[in-house]
Protein backbone atom coordinates (compact mmCIF):
# COMPACT_ATOMS: atom_id res chain seq x y z
CA UNK A 1 0.00 0.00 0.00
CA UNK A 2 1.13 3.53 -0.73
CA UNK A 3 1.91 5.24 2.60
CA UNK A 4 1.58 8.73 1.11
CA UNK A 5 -1.29 8.86 -1.41
CA UNK A 6 -1.88 12.55 -0.79
CA UNK A 7 1.67 13.40 -1.76
CA UNK A 8 1.27 11.58 -5.05
CA UNK A 9 -2.04 13.32 -5.66
CA UNK A 10 -0.36 16.66 -5.10
CA UNK A 11 2.50 15.68 -7.42
CA UNK A 12 0.16 14.63 -10.23
CA UNK A 13 -1.97 17.72 -9.70
CA UNK A 14 1.11 19.82 -10.25
CA UNK A 15 1.93 17.81 -13.37
CA UNK A 16 -1.56 18.15 -14.84
CA UNK A 17 -1.91 21.86 -14.07
CA UNK A 18 1.68 23.01 -14.57
CA UNK A 19 3.27 20.72 -17.10
CA UNK A 20 0.42 21.24 -19.54
CA UNK A 21 0.47 25.00 -19.18
CA UNK A 22 3.15 25.45 -21.79
CA UNK A 23 1.02 24.33 -24.71
CA UNK A 24 -2.62 24.99 -23.77
CA UNK A 25 -2.63 28.24 -25.65
CA UNK A 26 -1.25 26.67 -28.82
CA UNK A 27 -3.63 23.74 -29.10
CA UNK A 28 -5.94 23.87 -32.07
CA UNK A 29 -8.55 21.22 -31.43
CA UNK A 30 -9.46 17.87 -29.88
CA UNK A 31 -6.85 16.76 -32.37
CA UNK A 32 -3.96 17.68 -30.07
CA UNK A 33 -1.04 18.91 -32.14
CA UNK A 34 2.53 19.10 -30.83
CA UNK A 35 5.08 21.20 -32.69
CA UNK A 36 8.49 20.24 -31.30
CA UNK A 37 7.27 20.76 -27.73
CA UNK A 38 10.04 20.58 -25.14
CA UNK A 39 9.98 18.23 -22.17
CA UNK A 40 10.20 19.73 -18.68
CA UNK A 41 12.19 18.37 -15.77
CA UNK A 42 9.86 17.27 -12.96
CA UNK A 43 11.51 15.45 -10.08
CA UNK A 44 13.64 12.65 -11.48
CA UNK A 45 11.85 12.62 -14.86
CA UNK A 46 11.53 14.64 -18.06
CA UNK A 47 7.85 15.15 -18.79
CA UNK A 48 5.46 16.58 -21.38
CA UNK A 49 1.70 16.78 -20.90
CA UNK A 50 -0.22 15.35 -23.83
CA UNK A 51 -3.72 16.40 -22.80
CA UNK A 52 -6.58 15.84 -20.36
CA UNK A 53 -10.15 15.14 -21.45
CA UNK A 54 -13.31 13.54 -20.15
CA UNK A 55 -14.26 10.61 -22.38
CA UNK A 56 -17.48 8.61 -22.38
CA UNK A 57 -16.92 4.87 -22.76
CA UNK A 58 -17.85 2.74 -25.74
CA UNK A 59 -20.16 -0.22 -25.45
CA UNK A 60 -18.91 -3.49 -24.00
CA UNK A 61 -18.43 -5.07 -27.43
CA UNK A 62 -14.72 -4.70 -28.08
CA UNK A 63 -15.12 -6.25 -31.53
CA UNK A 64 -17.23 -3.33 -32.66
CA UNK A 65 -15.53 -0.31 -34.26
CA UNK A 66 -14.23 2.02 -31.56
CA UNK A 67 -16.06 5.30 -31.25
CA UNK A 68 -14.25 6.36 -28.05
CA UNK A 69 -10.50 6.28 -28.42
CA UNK A 70 -7.19 8.07 -28.16
CA UNK A 71 -5.04 7.66 -31.25
CA UNK A 72 -1.34 8.46 -31.68
CA UNK A 73 -0.46 9.79 -35.13
CA UNK A 74 3.09 10.58 -36.32
CA UNK A 75 4.32 11.14 -32.77
CA UNK A 76 8.08 11.66 -33.04
CA UNK A 77 10.63 12.24 -30.29
CA UNK A 78 13.71 14.37 -30.91
CA UNK A 79 16.90 14.44 -28.88
CA UNK A 80 19.78 16.88 -29.21
CA UNK A 81 23.00 16.11 -31.07
CA UNK A 82 25.06 15.87 -27.90
CA UNK A 83 22.83 13.14 -26.52
CA UNK A 84 22.83 11.23 -29.82
CA UNK A 85 26.61 11.39 -30.28
CA UNK A 86 27.20 9.85 -26.86
CA UNK A 87 26.08 6.51 -28.33
CA UNK A 88 27.65 4.34 -31.00
CA UNK A 89 26.12 3.51 -34.36
CA UNK A 90 25.90 -0.17 -33.42
CA UNK A 91 24.02 0.30 -30.13
CA UNK A 92 20.51 -1.09 -30.06
CA UNK A 93 18.50 0.79 -27.39
CA UNK A 94 20.00 4.17 -26.55
CA UNK A 95 17.15 5.95 -24.81
CA UNK A 96 13.58 5.20 -23.65
CA UNK A 97 10.52 7.44 -23.85
CA UNK A 98 7.21 6.22 -22.43
CA UNK A 99 3.67 7.38 -23.12
CA UNK A 100 1.55 7.01 -19.97
CA UNK A 101 -2.24 7.09 -20.32
CA UNK A 102 -4.31 6.79 -17.16
CA UNK A 103 -7.76 7.56 -15.80
CA UNK A 104 -7.84 10.14 -12.99
CA UNK A 105 -9.04 7.54 -10.48
CA UNK A 106 -5.81 5.56 -11.12
CA UNK A 107 -3.43 8.47 -10.51
CA UNK A 108 -2.05 6.84 -7.36
CA UNK A 109 -0.88 3.91 -9.47
CA UNK A 110 1.82 6.07 -11.04
CA UNK A 111 5.01 6.72 -9.07
CA UNK A 112 6.27 5.45 -5.72
CA UNK A 113 8.16 6.31 -2.55
CA UNK A 114 11.05 4.49 -0.90
CA UNK A 115 10.98 4.28 2.91
CA UNK A 116 8.40 7.04 3.18
CA UNK A 117 10.57 9.58 1.39
CA UNK A 118 9.83 11.88 -1.51
CA UNK A 119 7.76 10.30 -4.24
CA UNK A 120 9.34 9.59 -7.58
CA UNK A 121 7.85 9.12 -11.02
CA UNK A 122 10.76 7.01 -12.21
CA UNK A 123 12.00 3.82 -10.61
CA UNK A 124 15.12 4.23 -8.48
CA UNK A 125 17.47 1.48 -7.16
CA UNK A 126 15.70 1.50 -3.78
CA UNK A 127 12.26 1.35 -5.37
CA UNK A 128 13.39 -1.45 -7.64
CA UNK A 129 14.14 -3.53 -4.53
CA UNK A 130 10.93 -2.56 -2.71
CA UNK A 131 8.35 -2.61 -5.51
CA UNK A 132 9.99 -4.71 -8.18
CA UNK A 133 9.89 -1.95 -10.78
CA UNK A 134 12.49 -1.70 -13.51
CA UNK A 135 15.10 0.97 -12.95
CA UNK A 136 14.99 3.78 -15.50
CA UNK A 137 11.28 3.31 -16.26
CA UNK A 138 8.06 4.88 -14.96
CA UNK A 139 6.64 3.19 -11.87
CA UNK A 140 3.29 1.70 -12.78
CA UNK A 141 0.91 -0.47 -10.76
CA UNK A 142 -2.13 -2.16 -12.37
CA UNK A 143 -5.57 -0.64 -11.82
CA UNK A 144 -7.95 -2.54 -9.56
CA UNK A 145 -10.63 -2.30 -12.28
CA UNK A 146 -8.52 -3.31 -15.28
CA UNK A 147 -5.00 -4.76 -15.00
CA UNK A 148 -4.17 -3.42 -18.49
CA UNK A 149 -4.47 0.14 -17.20
CA UNK A 150 -2.70 2.53 -16.89
CA UNK A 151 -1.53 2.08 -20.48
CA UNK A 152 2.23 2.38 -21.06
CA UNK A 153 3.68 2.59 -24.59
CA UNK A 154 7.46 2.28 -24.87
CA UNK A 155 9.53 3.90 -27.62
CA UNK A 156 13.31 3.32 -27.87
CA UNK A 157 15.93 5.40 -29.63
CA UNK A 158 18.31 3.33 -31.77
CA UNK A 159 22.05 3.83 -32.22
CA UNK A 160 22.90 7.54 -32.48
CA UNK A 161 19.75 8.59 -34.33
CA UNK A 162 18.43 12.04 -33.55
CA UNK A 163 14.75 11.03 -33.60
CA UNK A 164 12.47 8.05 -33.19
CA UNK A 165 8.82 7.61 -34.17
CA UNK A 166 6.21 6.10 -31.88
CA UNK A 167 4.16 3.41 -33.60
CA UNK A 168 0.73 4.71 -34.54
CA UNK A 169 -1.62 3.14 -32.02
CA UNK A 170 -5.26 3.49 -31.05
CA UNK A 171 -6.28 2.99 -27.43
CA UNK A 172 -9.90 1.88 -27.04
CA UNK A 173 -11.67 3.60 -24.10
CA UNK A 174 -14.02 1.20 -22.29
CA UNK A 175 -14.52 3.14 -19.05
CA UNK A 176 -16.01 6.61 -18.71
CA UNK A 177 -13.61 8.95 -16.93
CA UNK A 178 -11.15 11.83 -17.02
CA UNK A 179 -8.09 10.66 -18.96
CA UNK A 180 -4.61 12.13 -18.73
CA UNK A 181 -1.75 11.57 -21.15
CA UNK A 182 1.90 12.20 -20.33
CA UNK A 183 5.09 11.51 -22.25
CA UNK A 184 7.90 10.71 -19.82
CA UNK A 185 11.58 9.86 -20.04
CA UNK A 186 13.62 8.68 -17.05
CA UNK A 187 16.94 8.78 -18.94
CA UNK A 188 19.13 11.68 -17.67
CA UNK A 189 20.96 11.68 -21.02
CA UNK A 190 17.76 12.76 -22.80
CA UNK A 191 17.77 16.23 -21.33
CA UNK A 192 16.46 18.66 -23.98
CA UNK A 193 14.04 16.08 -25.40
CA UNK A 194 11.27 17.40 -27.68
CA UNK A 195 8.23 15.92 -29.41
CA UNK A 196 6.13 16.52 -32.51
CA UNK A 197 3.02 14.86 -33.95
CA UNK A 198 -0.56 14.66 -32.77
CA UNK A 199 -3.05 12.63 -30.77
CA UNK A 200 -6.74 12.30 -31.61
CA UNK A 201 -9.23 12.12 -28.75
CA UNK A 202 -12.78 11.10 -29.59
CA UNK A 203 -16.06 10.59 -27.73
CA UNK A 204 -18.98 8.51 -29.10
CA UNK A 205 -20.78 11.74 -30.09
CA UNK A 206 -17.82 13.39 -31.77
CA UNK A 207 -14.62 15.25 -30.99
CA UNK A 208 -15.96 17.56 -28.29
CA UNK A 209 -14.28 16.99 -24.91
CA UNK A 210 -16.63 15.49 -22.37
CA UNK A 211 -17.06 18.69 -20.36
CA UNK A 212 -17.98 20.71 -23.46
CA UNK A 213 -20.44 18.24 -25.02
CA UNK A 214 -23.43 19.16 -22.78
CA UNK A 215 -22.87 22.85 -23.54
CA UNK A 216 -23.64 22.28 -27.21
CA UNK A 217 -27.13 21.09 -26.28
CA UNK A 218 -27.44 23.89 -23.73
CA UNK A 219 -26.76 26.52 -26.39
CA UNK A 220 -29.54 25.06 -28.53
CA UNK A 221 -32.06 25.65 -25.73
CA UNK A 222 -30.67 29.12 -24.99
CA UNK A 223 -30.88 30.07 -28.67
CA UNK A 224 -34.52 28.98 -28.77
CA UNK A 225 -35.26 30.89 -25.56
CA UNK A 226 -33.71 34.09 -26.92
CA UNK A 227 -35.57 33.59 -30.20
CA UNK A 228 -38.88 33.33 -28.34
CA UNK A 229 -38.16 36.50 -26.39
CA UNK A 230 -37.12 38.26 -29.59
CA UNK A 231 -40.37 37.31 -31.33
CA UNK A 232 -42.57 38.47 -28.44
CA UNK A 233 -40.57 41.65 -27.82
CA UNK A 234 -40.22 42.62 -31.46
CA UNK A 235 -43.93 42.06 -32.18
CA UNK A 236 -44.76 44.61 -29.46
CA UNK A 237 -41.92 46.84 -30.61
CA UNK A 238 -43.42 47.01 -34.12
CA UNK A 239 -46.94 47.37 -32.77
CA UNK A 240 -46.10 50.38 -30.60
CA UNK A 241 -43.19 51.79 -32.57
CA UNK A 242 -44.48 55.36 -32.26
CA UNK A 243 -44.23 55.18 -28.46
CA UNK A 244 -40.82 53.51 -28.19
CA UNK A 245 -38.44 54.87 -25.56
CA UNK A 246 -34.67 55.14 -26.15
CA UNK A 247 -34.04 52.59 -23.40
CA UNK A 248 -36.24 50.09 -25.24
CA UNK A 249 -33.99 50.37 -28.29
CA UNK A 250 -31.05 49.28 -26.12
CA UNK A 251 -33.08 46.38 -24.72
CA UNK A 252 -33.76 45.27 -28.30
CA UNK A 253 -30.02 45.37 -29.03
CA UNK A 254 -29.21 43.22 -25.97
CA UNK A 255 -31.80 40.62 -27.00
CA UNK A 256 -30.39 40.50 -30.53
CA UNK A 257 -26.81 40.18 -29.24
CA UNK A 258 -27.84 37.39 -26.85
CA UNK A 259 -29.53 35.45 -29.65
CA UNK A 260 -26.53 35.99 -31.92
CA UNK A 261 -24.04 34.91 -29.25
CA UNK A 262 -25.88 31.72 -28.25
CA UNK A 263 -26.31 30.73 -31.89
CA UNK A 264 -22.64 31.35 -32.65
CA UNK A 265 -21.55 29.25 -29.66
CA UNK A 266 -23.74 26.38 -30.87
CA UNK A 267 -22.32 26.41 -34.39
CA UNK A 268 -18.78 26.83 -33.07
CA UNK A 269 -19.21 23.73 -30.90
CA UNK A 270 -20.95 21.88 -33.74
CA UNK A 271 -18.01 22.53 -36.05
CA UNK A 272 -15.56 21.50 -33.35
CA UNK A 273 -17.50 18.30 -32.67
CA UNK A 274 -17.68 17.24 -36.30
CA UNK A 275 -14.20 18.21 -37.49
CA UNK A 276 -12.04 17.95 -34.39
CA UNK A 277 -10.59 21.35 -35.28
CA UNK A 278 -11.27 24.57 -33.37
CA UNK A 279 -10.04 27.48 -35.51
CA UNK A 280 -8.71 30.35 -33.43
CA UNK A 281 -10.34 32.98 -35.65
CA UNK A 282 -13.87 31.59 -35.28
CA UNK A 283 -13.60 31.18 -31.51
CA UNK A 284 -12.18 34.71 -31.16
CA UNK A 285 -15.13 36.10 -33.13
CA UNK A 286 -17.65 34.27 -30.91
CA UNK A 287 -15.88 35.44 -27.75
CA UNK A 288 -15.89 39.03 -29.03
CA UNK A 289 -19.66 38.98 -29.62
CA UNK A 290 -20.09 37.65 -26.09
CA UNK A 291 -17.92 40.41 -24.64
CA UNK A 292 -19.95 43.03 -26.52
CA UNK A 293 -23.20 41.53 -25.23
CA UNK A 294 -21.98 41.52 -21.62
CA UNK A 295 -20.71 45.10 -21.91
CA UNK A 296 -23.91 46.48 -23.44
CA UNK A 297 -26.00 44.57 -20.87
CA UNK A 298 -24.12 46.12 -17.98
CA UNK A 299 -24.29 49.61 -19.45
CA UNK A 300 -28.02 49.13 -20.02
CA UNK A 301 -28.56 48.23 -16.35
CA UNK A 302 -26.39 51.17 -15.26
CA UNK A 303 -28.31 53.58 -17.52
CA UNK A 304 -31.66 52.35 -16.22
CA UNK A 305 -30.39 52.71 -12.66
CA UNK A 306 -29.40 56.32 -13.36
CA UNK A 307 -32.95 57.00 -14.51
CA UNK A 308 -32.04 57.54 -18.15
CA UNK A 309 -35.19 58.52 -20.03
CA UNK A 310 -37.23 58.57 -16.81
CA UNK A 311 -35.86 61.24 -14.47
CA UNK A 312 -33.21 62.63 -16.80
CA UNK A 313 -33.26 63.03 -20.61
CA UNK A 314 -29.59 62.15 -21.04
CA UNK A 315 -26.68 61.04 -18.91
CA UNK A 316 -25.17 64.48 -19.35
CA UNK A 317 -21.61 64.79 -18.10
CA UNK A 318 -21.65 61.15 -17.01
CA UNK A 319 -21.83 59.90 -20.59
CA UNK A 320 -18.06 59.95 -21.10
CA UNK A 321 -17.47 58.17 -17.78
CA UNK A 322 -20.02 55.47 -18.61
CA UNK A 323 -18.52 54.92 -22.08
CA UNK A 324 -14.99 54.78 -20.64
CA UNK A 325 -16.11 52.20 -18.10
CA UNK A 326 -17.80 50.21 -20.87
CA UNK A 327 -14.68 50.23 -23.04
CA UNK A 328 -12.51 49.16 -20.10
CA UNK A 329 -14.90 46.36 -19.19
CA UNK A 330 -15.06 45.17 -22.79
CA UNK A 331 -11.27 44.89 -23.01
CA UNK A 332 -11.00 43.08 -19.67
CA UNK A 333 -13.82 40.68 -20.55
CA UNK A 334 -12.44 40.06 -24.03
CA UNK A 335 -8.96 39.19 -22.77
CA UNK A 336 -10.30 36.91 -20.04
CA UNK A 337 -12.67 35.06 -22.38
CA UNK A 338 -9.95 34.67 -25.02
CA UNK A 339 -7.61 33.13 -22.45
CA UNK A 340 -10.32 30.71 -21.33
CA UNK A 341 -11.77 29.69 -24.70
CA UNK A 342 -9.50 30.31 -27.68
CA UNK A 343 -7.52 27.15 -28.37
CA UNK A 344 -8.91 25.44 -25.27
CA UNK A 345 -9.67 21.76 -25.62
CA UNK A 346 -8.65 20.26 -22.29
CA UNK A 347 -11.11 19.51 -19.50
CA UNK A 348 -8.82 20.83 -16.77
CA UNK A 349 -10.40 24.04 -15.55
CA UNK A 350 -8.97 27.14 -13.89
CA UNK A 351 -6.18 27.97 -16.29
CA UNK A 352 -7.07 31.64 -16.62
CA UNK A 353 -4.29 33.86 -15.32
CA UNK A 354 -4.89 35.78 -12.11
CA UNK A 355 -3.95 39.09 -13.70
CA UNK A 356 -6.81 38.62 -16.19
CA UNK A 357 -9.38 37.49 -13.62
CA UNK A 358 -8.80 40.30 -11.14
CA UNK A 359 -9.51 43.28 -13.47
CA UNK A 360 -12.75 41.66 -14.64
CA UNK A 361 -13.84 40.95 -11.06
CA UNK A 362 -12.90 44.46 -9.91
CA UNK A 363 -14.86 46.11 -12.73
CA UNK A 364 -17.92 43.98 -11.98
CA UNK A 365 -17.74 44.97 -8.31
CA UNK A 366 -17.35 48.64 -9.25
CA UNK A 367 -20.33 48.41 -11.62
CA UNK A 368 -22.50 46.84 -8.92
CA UNK A 369 -21.59 49.60 -6.50
CA UNK A 370 -22.32 52.32 -9.06
CA UNK A 371 -25.59 50.68 -10.11
CA UNK A 372 -27.01 50.47 -6.59
CA UNK A 373 -25.80 53.96 -5.70
CA UNK A 374 -27.56 55.33 -8.79
CA UNK A 375 -30.68 53.30 -8.05
CA UNK A 376 -30.85 54.76 -4.57
CA UNK A 377 -30.75 58.30 -5.94
CA UNK A 378 -33.31 57.53 -8.63
CA UNK A 379 -35.69 56.01 -6.08
CA UNK A 380 -35.31 59.08 -3.88
CA UNK A 381 -36.22 61.37 -6.77
CA UNK A 382 -39.24 59.31 -7.78
CA UNK A 383 -40.45 59.14 -4.22
CA UNK A 384 -40.01 62.90 -3.75
CA UNK A 385 -41.98 63.54 -6.95
CA UNK A 386 -44.66 61.07 -5.90
CA UNK A 387 -44.26 59.14 -9.14
CA UNK A 388 -45.86 56.04 -7.72
CA UNK A 389 -46.05 53.99 -10.94
CA UNK A 390 -42.45 54.68 -11.90
CA UNK A 391 -41.41 54.12 -8.30
CA UNK A 392 -43.13 50.73 -8.24
CA UNK A 393 -41.36 49.72 -11.46
CA UNK A 394 -37.97 50.74 -10.10
CA UNK A 395 -38.57 48.96 -6.81
CA UNK A 396 -39.27 45.74 -8.68
CA UNK A 397 -36.15 46.31 -10.75
CA UNK A 398 -34.10 46.90 -7.59
CA UNK A 399 -35.40 43.70 -6.01
CA UNK A 400 -34.54 41.71 -9.13
CA UNK A 401 -31.02 43.14 -9.15
CA UNK A 402 -30.55 42.38 -5.46
CA UNK A 403 -31.63 38.77 -5.97
CA UNK A 404 -29.27 38.39 -8.94
CA UNK A 405 -26.33 39.79 -6.95
CA UNK A 406 -27.03 37.45 -4.03
CA UNK A 407 -27.35 34.50 -6.42
CA UNK A 408 -24.04 35.49 -8.06
CA UNK A 409 -22.20 35.65 -4.74
CA UNK A 410 -23.58 32.27 -3.67
CA UNK A 411 -22.66 30.72 -7.01
CA UNK A 412 -19.14 32.14 -6.91
CA UNK A 413 -18.70 30.50 -3.51
CA UNK A 414 -19.96 27.20 -4.90
CA UNK A 415 -17.69 27.50 -7.94
CA UNK A 416 -14.64 28.06 -5.72
CA UNK A 417 -15.64 25.05 -3.60
CA UNK A 418 -16.27 22.93 -6.71
CA UNK A 419 -12.85 23.63 -8.20
CA UNK A 420 -10.99 23.40 -4.87
CA UNK A 421 -12.43 19.96 -4.10
CA UNK A 422 -11.97 18.60 -7.62
CA UNK A 423 -8.34 19.30 -8.65
CA UNK A 424 -8.34 16.44 -11.16
CA UNK A 425 -11.71 17.36 -12.73
CA UNK A 426 -13.24 14.01 -11.84
CA UNK A 427 -16.67 15.69 -11.72
CA UNK A 428 -16.25 16.84 -15.32
CA UNK A 429 -19.69 15.56 -16.34
CA UNK A 430 -21.40 18.24 -14.23
CA UNK A 431 -18.79 21.00 -14.69
CA UNK A 432 -20.71 22.50 -17.62
CA UNK A 433 -23.29 23.82 -15.13
CA UNK A 434 -20.69 26.30 -13.83
CA UNK A 435 -20.57 28.01 -17.22
CA UNK A 436 -24.27 27.61 -17.98
CA UNK A 437 -25.42 29.31 -14.76
CA UNK A 438 -24.06 32.73 -15.77
CA UNK A 439 -25.83 32.61 -19.13
CA UNK A 440 -29.10 31.59 -17.45
CA UNK A 441 -28.79 34.34 -14.83
CA UNK A 442 -28.16 37.00 -17.49
CA UNK A 443 -31.16 35.71 -19.47
CA UNK A 444 -33.50 35.77 -16.45
CA UNK A 445 -32.46 39.34 -15.58
CA UNK A 446 -33.06 40.35 -19.19
CA UNK A 447 -36.56 38.83 -19.01
CA UNK A 448 -37.29 40.95 -15.93
CA UNK A 449 -36.15 44.10 -17.73
CA UNK A 450 -38.23 43.19 -20.78
CA UNK A 451 -41.29 42.71 -18.56
CA UNK A 452 -40.85 46.00 -16.69
CA UNK A 453 -40.05 48.08 -19.77
CA UNK A 454 -42.16 46.28 -22.38
CA UNK A 455 -43.28 48.42 -25.36
CA UNK A 456 -46.85 49.60 -24.96
CA UNK A 457 -49.14 52.46 -25.95
CA UNK A 458 -48.48 54.04 -22.56
CA UNK A 459 -44.68 53.97 -22.80
CA UNK A 460 -44.37 57.71 -23.40
CA UNK A 461 -46.33 58.43 -20.23
CA UNK A 462 -43.31 57.20 -18.30
CA UNK A 463 -40.66 58.95 -20.32
CA UNK A 464 -38.76 61.93 -18.94
CA UNK A 465 -40.82 65.12 -18.73
CA UNK A 466 -39.29 68.54 -18.16
CA UNK A 467 -42.15 69.48 -15.84
CA UNK A 468 -41.99 68.18 -12.31
CA UNK A 469 -45.63 67.31 -11.85
CA UNK A 470 -47.41 64.62 -9.96
CA UNK A 471 -47.48 61.60 -12.27
CA UNK A 472 -50.56 60.28 -10.51
CA UNK A 473 -52.68 63.23 -11.61
CA UNK A 474 -53.07 61.57 -15.01
CA UNK A 475 -54.46 58.16 -15.74
CA UNK A 476 -51.59 55.69 -15.78
CA UNK A 477 -51.03 52.30 -17.35
CA UNK A 478 -48.18 49.96 -16.38
CA UNK A 479 -45.43 49.42 -18.92
CA UNK A 480 -46.08 45.68 -18.83
CA UNK A 481 -49.36 46.18 -20.67
CA UNK A 482 -47.66 45.53 -24.00
CA UNK A 483 -46.68 42.00 -22.97
CA UNK A 484 -49.98 40.68 -21.70
CA UNK A 485 -52.49 42.98 -23.34
CA UNK A 486 -54.21 43.94 -20.04
CA UNK A 487 -54.82 47.60 -19.32
CA UNK A 488 -54.26 48.35 -15.64
CA UNK A 489 -55.60 51.64 -14.31
CA UNK A 490 -53.99 53.27 -11.36
CA UNK A 491 -56.51 54.84 -9.06
CA UNK A 492 -56.23 58.60 -8.85
CA UNK A 493 -56.56 60.57 -5.69
CA UNK A 494 -58.19 63.74 -7.02
CA UNK A 495 -57.85 65.51 -3.72
CA UNK A 496 -54.12 64.99 -3.38
CA UNK A 497 -52.17 68.14 -2.79
CA UNK A 498 -49.73 68.48 -5.68
CA UNK A 499 -48.26 71.72 -4.52
CA UNK A 500 -45.50 69.96 -2.61
CA UNK A 501 -44.10 68.33 -5.74
CA UNK A 502 -43.89 71.61 -7.58
CA UNK A 503 -41.01 72.51 -5.31
CA UNK A 504 -38.88 69.87 -6.96
CA UNK A 505 -37.49 70.97 -10.27
CA UNK A 506 -35.37 68.87 -12.62
CA UNK A 507 -32.67 71.48 -12.69
CA UNK A 508 -32.28 71.39 -8.90
CA UNK A 509 -32.15 67.58 -8.91
CA UNK A 510 -29.60 67.42 -11.69
CA UNK A 511 -27.40 70.06 -10.08
CA UNK A 512 -27.52 68.24 -6.76
CA UNK A 513 -26.73 64.89 -8.36
CA UNK A 514 -23.83 66.32 -10.35
CA UNK A 515 -22.34 67.72 -7.16
CA UNK A 516 -22.75 64.46 -5.31
CA UNK A 517 -21.25 62.45 -8.18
Amino acid sequence: MDPHPLRLSALLAALVLAAGGGWWGRAEASIHTYGRESFREVGNAFLLSGGSEGIVADGADLAAPASSFIKFVNVTFWRNAESAESHSKMAHSTGLVQAILFEAADRDNIGGSAYGGQRSICCTPDLAKLEGCKQGEVIRRPSSDDPDWPVVIDTHFSANHLFVKLDDEEVHITKTGMYNLFFISCDPKLRGLAMSGKTIWRNPGGYLPGRMAPLMRFYVFMSLAYLLVMVVWFSNYIRFWRDILPIQNWITLVIALGLFEMTLWYFEYLNFNSSGVRPVGITTWVVTVGAIRKTVSRLLILSISMGYGVVRPTLGGLTSKVLLLGLTYFLASELLDISENVGTINDISGKAKLFLVLPDAFLDAFLILWIFTSLSRTLEKLQARRSSVKLDTYRKFTNALAVSVIASVVWIGYEVYFKATDPFSERWQSAWIITAFWDVLAFVLLIVICYLWAPSQSSQRYAYSGEAVDDDVEEAQPLTKGFDGDVGMVKIDKDRNVGATSAFSLEDDEAEEDKRE
